[in-house]
Formats: structure tokens, sequence, C-alpha cells
């Protein structure tokens, strides 16, 4: 008994300072079976240590609730900034595109001015202010149910608008982003949201800072492989972006 109570601090200990770890990689590190590593992920996810996720487990910090969106603008803006430049240049003249919720698809907004014959579709209200007095973008705000912390809209009443739209472009961001689980969120109704978005259109754009690499959270949106293009700042470690071009997805570093 005090040896499975070693290993479960140790487990938690492992998981803290690495954010996130699969099921596998604490089999293989500690040296027990993956049910067994399982049992104790769930015990500990009893005890409020960590939290259970697709394919291993969390830090507990990674579930925390995030903080408002309106809280998050100061948080790496210039790495935004700069993302937001780049991804704006991908946007060409004519062509509509999606815009997810989300402070860096907030810096893309404010710098699509410029551009001509745009037609920008959002679930974001922070957004749909910041384009609302450019008379060069047909501005189109779907309805939804209001996640206020995010100021977006989600739910079945967006998934349903954009059944009735298209979109040359799909511009988003995630909250946590890993080569090998993929994008995920942590509100289940969000995470519906999200995966119909990502649906949406032909192309699909991530834009996400270096601090949201390398973690996962609870709901599983898309296999990373949905993307097609990343646009991050020079922050991101080499090895993730040669794992991501390894597989085909283009990324840019602003």
């Amino acid at each position: 008994m005090q040896l499975a109570t070693e290993r479960l601090e140790q487990i938690e200990q492992f998981i803290k300072g690495r954010l996130h770890a699969r099921v596998s990689e604490l089999s293989r590190h500690f040296g027990v079976s993956e049910p067994t590593i399982r049992r104790d992920l769930h015990r500990l996810e009893e005890m409020g240590r960590v939290r259970r996720e697709h394919g291993g487990a969390s830090a507990v910090t990674l579930e925390l609730q995030q903080a408002p969106v309106m809280h998050r603008i100061s948080e790496q803006a210039e790495e935004k900034r700069r993302i937001g430049g780049a991804t704006a240049q991908l946007v060409q003249d004519g062509e509509t595109i999606f815009l997810g919720s989300g402070t860096t698809t907030l810096e893309v907004a404010r710098q699509l001015y410029g551009k001509k014959g745009l037609t920008v579709i959002t679930n974001a209200l922070n957004i749909a202010n910041q384009l609302a007095d450019n008379e060069h973008i047909t501005l189109i705000v779907t309805g939804g149910v209001l996640r206020h912390s995010e100021s977006s809209m989600i739910g079945y009443i967006v998934e349903q608008s954009l059944k009735e739209l298209r979109a040359d472009k799909v511009i988003v961001s995630m909250r946590a982003i890993s080569v090998e689980e993929g994008l995920t969120n942590s509100n289940p109704l969000e995470t519906l949201t999200d995966r119909v978005i990502i649906g949406f259109a032909r192309e699909v754009i991530l834009v996400a800072d270096h601090s949201k690499f390398g973690h996962a959270s609870s709901g599983f949106v898309a296999p990373i492989t949905a993307v097609h293009k990343i646009v991050t700042d020079d922050g991101t470690p080499a090895e993730i972006v040669q794992q991501l071009c390894e597989l085909g997805i283009t990324v840019i570093q602003a």
C-alpha cells in the first residue's frame, strides 16, 4: 500500500512537471501496466489532484476556469499582434472568412482594415464590435447562447446557422494544442460548436501563441491534421514546428 501511495505522489509530480502525460508514457516511466496507471489516475482524479483526459491526464491547473477574454488581452500581447498581422496577410480581397472567438483572432480582426469586399462571419461579439464600423466588410454575426466569459455565441443555433453559409477560410484559436492529442477545449458546449466550425471551410487556419502548444484539455475537438496552416510566434519550440511540418501542416512563425 505504501508503494502504491508513493507511486501516486510520483505520478502527480510527473504530470505537474509536464502539465500533461499519456497513459503509455506513465506506464513506461513507472514500469507498471497501463491498466494500473489508469486506476492510479482514477484515484488521483477522485482526490482532485489531476484531471483525466483523452489518453492520459493533465495537471489540475490546466483545468482551472480560463480567465475572461478581456482579462487575457494583455497576455502575450506582442506575439498576438504579430500573429494577427501575419494572418491578415493570408486573407485576400473578396473572400469570405469565419473568425472564431479569442484574443488572438481579435488581433486578426483589428488588422483586416484595408481589405476590400470582405465578408466576415463570426460568433464573437467583441470581433463583431471591432468590425462594425468598417464599411468595406460585410459582417455576419451568428446567433447562439452567449458564453459571457468569452463574449462568444455557442450551441445549436450557431451550428445551424453555419449550415446555411459558406466560407473560404476558417480562422480559429484553441485553448490547448498537441500534436498527439489534437485540438482540445474544456467547455462541452463550446467543444461541440468548435467541431462544426473546424469543418466549415476548405481551409482551416489556426492562430496560437507559443503558450498554447504541448497541452491538452478534456474536450476533443479535432485531430491536429484538421488544420491546414498554423500561425504562431517564434517562441513555439522547434521540435513542435518540425512535427507539424512533417504532418503536412504549413507553419508560419511571425
